[in-house]
């Protein structure tokens, strides 16, 4: 089983920040699935495919404390850290970009920096979606945390379904064919 986990804040004062990025693709994929969340055994939220080949995660630890959840399900479920994947939102990336890495540091973003502390790994795979609009960037962490301008939402509309396109086409074919075509 594979999981796909998407960070972001929980709560209707966050719902539409930047940094809910990775909540928007996996809401996305959950819609195209036609699966439904459920409360999980720890701080977040999960929906399972059909044939339970992959695990839709939302923790709802906050951001900052993602890696507690992110342990849990892992634990939980039985499922590798090797199948471990994190969507995420990234400030350095311009708005319309998408990097996939098969590994890697945090970024300076805590909620990967709190997956990393609590499995002691960098080695997993992680969609990171350009939020850096037109706008004033800094401070990250004051940016992150207000909604896209009316002239930069179709962008991120786009962004969200470029983003789970890329997550269903690494499921079917693979890292390296998804980094060749997405990156």
């Amino acid at each position: 089983m594979k999981a796909i986990v998407g960070l972001g804040n929980s709560g209707p004062e966050y719902a539409n920040t930047k940094h809910n990025a990775g909540f928007w693709v996996v809401d996305e994929l959950a819609r195209r699935w036609s699966v439904q969340y459920q409360p999980g055994r720890g701080n977040f939220v999960f929906a399972e495919t059909a044939t339970k080949d992959v695990l839709l995660v939302k923790p709802t630890t906050g951001m900052n404390a993602s890696g507690i959840a992110v342990k849990t399900v892992l634990n939980d479920n039985g499922i590798d850290i090797s199948d471990l994947n994190v969507v995420v939102d990234d400030v350095d990336l311009p708005l319309g970009s998408m990097r996939l890495r098969p590994k890697g540091g945090d970024g300076c973003h805590r909620g990967m920096e709190s997956i990393i502390y609590h499995l002691g790994y960098t080695g997993f795979p992680r969609f990171r979606f350009g939020v850096a609009a037109a706008d004033h960037k800094r401070p990250a962490e004051e940016y992150v945390l207000k909604p896209f301008k009316k002239n930069d939402q179709l962008d991120a509309d786009t962004m969200v379904q470029t983003v789970a396109d890329a997550v269903e086409f690494f499921l079917q074919e693979g890292l390296d064919r998804t980094m060749n075509r997405y990156n």
